[in-house]
């Protein structure tokens, strides 16, 4: 921030505070009080008294942003190439562009930041302190904010914003993109439309949730959906659909809503598909119950590869408590879960599917007996041959995976 925007910035705070106004009401204020400000500052320094303002307009932007936006990291927010932002500390602050991250020239104070992460749970109505050093928001336009203070971390407050986009609404787009091909897309599709239980895995930043919302564009036109988050990520334009995302405790430590306690409350409300962003530990239990009950889902979750994903879908219930058997887990998962969807990202950022995977349906020992449909061959997502073996649903829905698959062995 150049000494002249700070200037008019300050003399902008000093007018709002002077008059009382509420910025957040009128949005044309902020402008018409920015304007004012700058035209006031161009006069002053015309006469010397101040140095010159080379670009009334870029002063003007930077102004709105401080007072209204979030400051220095606005631009970053602003720019569609840029789709995740974080600060390590005051004068280590990354983007990343196309799964690429790079450092940046900003550099902040340790108050900024403070400052920074105070207007941006200004909406939200969540906090952070020492009682709660960890905090999950979401922005005005949707974005995704985290963060963690001293003493968790070492020294600085780390703050991470995964900006929300307006994802790729289709599977047909991730064709485009080439994260899928032609034949495993529409095999998706049918997928979906047979009301298969979906689980998409895959690590950190490789489209999971992206993905999610591509297979829920599939989905009939008057299918209720009902979305459990921890906080809102999913981009769906269905027309039916409800989404619920979880709550943090209050200052008295009361009104906290879990996971758990969502896709209970969700199966009242009369949904013909439930999905759950990602499943990280106990929710797997009741989200594994509302799938054996005949209730359609999807949901993501963390894993090196599709069949580390089985494996883990049977572990986590297990934090359920201890009364709860792997023997009742592991048939349950190879029962209600049709098929999983792995998803990867390279180096070059380049986000792609790598695998689908169809369980059996039957178990062997503590391992989900499953068959992969799709695997990268020669760097291509390829068939292999293989078809789905759980059938019924496919039938029910009058539809025959291998008019896309081909015909072969089943």
């Amino acid at each position: 921030m150049s000494e002249a925007v700070r200037v008019i910035t300050e003399s902008v705070r000093e007018r709002v505070r002077r008059d009382g106004a509420d910025l957040g009401v009128d949005s044309t204020l902020a402008e018409r009080y920015v304007r004012d400000e700058v035209r006031a500052y161009s006069e002053r320094a015309l006469g010397g008294s101040v140095p010159l303002v080379s670009d009334e307009d870029q002063a003007a932007r930077e102004v709105i942003a401080a007072i209204t936006g979030f400051g220095v990291l606005q631009p970053y927010l602003d720019d569609p190439t840029i789709e995740e932002i974080w600060i390590n500390s005051p004068t280590r602050v990354f983007v990343a562009r196309s799964g690429v991250p790079e450092l940046t020239a900003t550099v902040l104070t340790e108050q900024g930041v403070r400052d920074l992460v105070e207007r941006m749970l200004q909406s939200s109505g969540r906090r952070v302190d020492l009682s709660s050093p960890f905090v999950d928001a979401s922005l005005p336009d949707g974005s995704r904010l985290h963060v963690a203070i001293p003493d968790v971390t070492q020294k600085h407050w780390a703050v991470n914003i995964r900006k929300f986009t307006r994802r790729l609404r289709d599977l047909g787009q991730l064709v485009q993109l080439g994260s899928l091909t032609l034949q495993s897309a529409e095999f998706l599709r049918m997928c979906v439309l047979a009301d298969q239980n979906i689980l998409v895995s895959g690590p950190t930043h490789a489209g999971k949730t992206t993905l999610l919302g591509a297979l829920l564009s599939g989905a009939r036109r008057d299918e209720r959906i009902v979305s459990v988050e921890e906080t809102f990520e999913l981009d769906v334009s269905a027309r039916d659909i409800v989404a619920l995302q979880c709550r943090q405790p209050s200052v008295e430590g009361g009104g906290e809503i879990t996971l758990r306690r969502l896709i209970k409350e969700a199966l009242r409300m009369r949904p013909d598909r439930i999905v759950v962003g990602e499943v990280r530990e106990a929710e797997s239990l009741d989200l594994l119950i509302a799938l054996n009950s005949g209730l359609p889902g999807m949901c993501s979750i963390h894993a090196n590869s599709a069949r580390d994903a089985l494996a883990k879908l049977c572990t986590l219930p297990l934090l359920a408590g201890r009364n709860i058997d792997a023997a009742f887990v592991l048939p349950t998962v190879a029962s209600c879960i049709d098929i999983v969807v792995h998803c990867d990202i390279d180096r070059a950022g380049r986000r792609r599917v790598v695998e689908i995977l169809a369980p059996s349906g039957s178990t062997s020992g503590p391992v989900v007996e499953a068959s992969p449909i799709f695997t990268i061959a020669d760097g291509a997502l390829t068939p292999t041959g293989g078809h789905p073996t759980k059938l019924a649903k496919f039938r029910g829905a009058g539809l025959d995976p291998a008019i896309v698959l081909g015909r072969g062995a089943a």
